[in-house]
């Protein structure tokens, strides 16, 4: 059992049964503090709301993996049937590498009952362990850009079924019309990890049913994201005139849901989304906009209090220049326009009151690697505002920011000079590897609230693949090219490549506001000594 950055413990086990024992111990008693417990091929990541909460629960995981030595007996899962049409196109293939027909691969594959092990990359994607061996194929060399939704498909002893499309590797065997995650149905996924499943063969494609005891048909397919709320009924509201580059409602993400594949979101800078709702005098969760690389124009519905945060931009109401981290008055009708920030890339509008969207799963974040939450803002929307707080009121005029979101601090030699503690996974990397992780690097075009992507010196790493783990905001994975890649909001919940080292929760701050052709320094952190650090 290891710390995982500042919020976060991982519990390292020999294998899937123990996983799911531990898993089960865990949910049985979850404390206050610990926010996700998210099981993996050999770990479980408890993932907690602050660094004095790991302390706590610390004693309590080690209490849970004693008792699950104890846990022989595992209780049997709900039994989820999936109708599959096998027309995949690597049938064939999968059939030549196993050296039989394509009936028997269909016969093996829909001839067992599969354990839910854990979830994926996307909302509702459940990694399903006891493929029969015959027809285990490995995964495609080259993935491809597109999988469509309700494929079944295979790599290795494991199956599963994507739920919507997305790039993937994964060889297809057919496909079904089973809704594997609905926003609306309670729960979301289809299939949560401890279920078991069967494929059923049909010949059309056709809604799934759980049939445990006799259980419902499995619901409605998942209902498009919702897009701006109408405004409130007294009349105030934030019209959307020009978005930038990209608009979006953020809030302090969701939680709960890691299992599933469906992650926390929440605004890319949380100390910037922080510091728009205090200016304000909103609760810390109240939702705000985010804007990208600035180029915003909101029209006003009613007189409104708000404050701009993080990347510093103009900023002007009706053409009169208002400042940033201070409280703004704008009148009914005026429109506030905000320009391009010269460093830094997110800026955030608070606006008294909280901006009021449909919650999707507990949050009103937009998520843009699972497309959970409200859609990106579009010119037309318009925003209701909610009733300001009861007995909060903001108390300063201007609140200084030591150092300004995007900009080097004093002394620096890049744009963000951030500081990573060591990882959980040294054993995966070669000699040299922390010198080479320190070497001046520049974030790349194909960047975005998902991951921070660095170029520069290769880090060297053991070839292969990881089996995957559960993954936190900050933390630094190496792919097979040894460019590391820096986790950050709308990261996916597990991974499959190791993890050097992970940031800590203010620099993950820091490294949301860099733009592409910045320039960024991975930096041990201070207190961290280099004995701990991953490769010497």
């Amino acid at each position: 059992m290891s710390r995982f950055g500042e919020t976060a413990l991982l519990v390292d086990l020999p294998d899937l049964a123990a996983v799911r024992a531990v898993h089960r111990a865990l949910l049985a008693d979850v404390p206050p503090g610990v926010v996700d417990v998210v099981p993996a091929a050999r770990t479980v990541l408890v993932r907690c709301a602050a660094p004095g909460d790991v302390r706590r629960a610390l004693a309590w995981a080690r209490d849970a993996v004693r008792r699950a030595g104890d846990d022989d007996a595992p209780p049997a899962g709900t039994l989820v049937e999936i109708p599959v049409r096998y027309d995949g196109q690597d049938l064939d293939d999968v059939a030549r590498w196993a050296g039989t027909s394509t009936e028997e691969v269909v016969a093996r594959h829909a001839g067992r009952e599969y354990e839910a092990a854990f979830g994926g990359f996307a909302p509702g994607f459940v990694y399903l362990s006891g493929v029969d061996p015959r027809i285990a194929a490995p995964r495609l060399e080259t993935p491809r850009t597109r999988v469509p939704g309700g494929s079944v498909a295979l790599a290795g002893d494991l199956t599963a079924v994507y739920p919507r499309e997305s790039p993937g590797g994964w060889r297809l065997l057919g496909r079904t019309g089973a809704p594997m995650f609905d926003v609306d149905r309670d729960p979301p996924a289809l299939v949560a990890p401890g279920a078991r499943v069967r494929f059923v063969p049909v010949r059309e494609v056709v809604a799934a049913r759980a049939s445990a005891a006799g259980a419902r048909a499995a619901g409605p397919s998942a209902s498009p994201a919702p897009r701006a709320a109408t405004r409130a009924g007294d009349g105030r509201g934030v019209e959307v005139v020009a978005t930038g580059p990209l608009l979006l409602v953020e809030d302090a993400g969701r939680t709960g849901l890691a299992a599933v594949g469906v992650g926390p979101s929440g605004a890319a800078d949380r100390a910037s989304h922080a510091l728009a709702a205090r200016v304000v005098g909103n609760a810390p969760d109240a939702a705000a906009l985010e804007v990208t690389l600035g180029g915003a124009a909101l029209r006003f519905h009613g007189e409104a209090l708000v404050a701009l945060t993080g990347a510093a931009v103009p900023a002007s109401v009706d053409g009169r220049p208002v400042g940033m981290n201070a409280p703004v008055r704008v009148p009914d009708g005026a429109l506030l326009r905000l320009g391009t920030p010269a460093r830094g890339l997110r800026t955030y509008v608070g606006v008294r009151g909280g901006l009021v969207v449909e919650p999707v799963l507990g949050s009103r974040s937009r998520d843009v690697l699972g497309g959970i939450g409200p859609e990106p803002l579009r010119p037309g929307d318009v925003l209701a505002v909610g009733t300001p707080p009861a007995g909060s009121w903001p108390l300063t005029e201007v609140v200084p920011v030591p150092h300004v979101p995007g900009e080097a601090r004093p002394g620096e030699r890049a744009a963000g000079v951030l500081e990573v503690l060591p990882g959980p996974r040294a054993d995966w990397f070669l000699p040299g590897a922390w010198h080479a992780l320190r070497a001046l690097r520049t974030v790349t075009a194909d960047s975005d609230r998902v991951a921070l992507r660095l170029d520069g010196q290769a880090v060297p790493r053991r070839a292969g693949e990881l089996p995957s783990e559960g993954l936190v905001r900050g933390a630094v994975q190496v792919p097979p090219d040894g460019r590391p890649v820096v986790f950050l909001a709308d990261r996916p919940v597990t991974g499959g490549y190791p993890v050097i080292g992970v940031l800590r929760e203010a620099d993950v701050d820091r490294a949301a506001q860099l733009r592409p052709g910045d320039r960024v320094v991975l930096r041990l952190a201070r207190g961290a000594g280099l004995g701990d650090a991953v490769g010497g």
